[in-house]
């Protein structure tokens, strides 16, 4: 599972360690990196941000630094790709299964996916890893890509 993780992600949409103080800050950063690397349209952070409004994304996994896992509609996606964001200091996103529940999160996979099938293989990788303490340990501690592979395969 985590190697098909590992192959979704785009090692230059990987931003280990970021500074971003809000869950707005860290999608744009990473949206700003899918945009870059020509897999999503201008739109995308907008919507995304949007959505996560409306439709939370946040996991609790009953740890420090919970996962959230932004996404949009496909119309704003050219190709599919995973950014994954870790944060020096956990920002805010709300609960996906409580809204009004504030969860700090520690990581950010944000996914850019056009294709259902791709969706669910894409949350499936996303969620193996993430049900790993261990790699989410590894990921918290890893400070260059190739930490990151070590860690995804």
């Amino acid at each position: 599972m985590s190697d098909s993780l590992m192959q979704l992600l785009d090692p230059e949409a990987i931003v280990l360690r970021s500074d971003a103080s809000t869950n707005e800050e860290i999608i744009r950063v990473l949206a700003g990196r899918l945009e870059s690397l020509g897999y999503v349209k201008s739109s995308y952070a907008d919507a995304v941000v949007r959505r996560e409004m409306t439709i939370p994304t946040g996991l609790p996994l009953e740890r420090a630094d919970n996962v959230a896992v932004p996404h949009t509609d496909p119309e704003h996606v050219l190709k599919p790709g995973i950014a994954m964001g870790t944060l020096r200091k956990p920002v805010t996103f709300a609960n996906m299964e409580d809204p009004d529940e504030k969860l700090p999160v520690g990581f950010v996979f944000l996914l850019a996916i056009n294709d259902k099938d791709k969706q669910i293989e894409a949350l499936q990788s996303v969620m193996a890893t993430i049900q790993n303490p261990e790699a989410l340990d590894g990921l918290r501690s890893a400070r260059t890509l190739d930490d990151v592979r070590a860690v995804l395969g």
